[in-house]
């Protein structure tokens, strides 16, 4: 039995009207976790599909070259998860990491988690002490 991403590969390329129902570069694009894996997606990024290569985005020149070396590999399952024809290289780019957006802490809130004096900080009331008076003599 056909996967239905296949099923859908020859669907789109054998359609008459010229428009295709889903795209190459859909496909291709996500088919990329299930041809490398979980672990491996989360740090490479297939990005698009220009012509018949696909264009995958690396966090740094290392995996870059380590993924490099399993292109042919890749490519095989890729073509095992979407049909061949469809992908015939692989290329990888560095792309920046992706940041997230993140809520700003609100200013008040972290001023008044703050001690008012750093003496409070000192747990011995008698060292307290001598801290205090010894400060207000180094002031005056």
């Amino acid at each position: 039995m056909d996967q239905a991403s296949r099923i859908l590969a020859k669907w789109a390329g054998a359609s008459e009207t010229g428009t295709e129902l889903v795209s190459h570069e859909r496909l291709a694009v996500g088919a990329w976790k299930k041809a490398v894996g979980k672990r491996l997606a989360d740090r490479a990024r297939a990005v698009k599909l220009v012509r018949d290569r696909l264009v995958v985005g690396v966090d740094d020149e290392v995996w870059q070259k380590n993924l490099w070396g399993l292109r042919f590999q890749i490519l095989k399952n890729l073509e095992a998860a979407i049909g061949p024809g469809i992908v015939a290289s692989v290329e990888f780019r560095i792309l920046p990491q992706k940041i997230e957006p993140q809520r700003a802490a609100s200013p008040g809130r972290e001023l008044a988690l703050q001690p008012v004096d750093e003496a409070d900080l000192i747990a011995d009331p008698g060292l307290r002490r001598i801290y205090r008076n010894s400060r207000r003599r180094e002031i005056a």
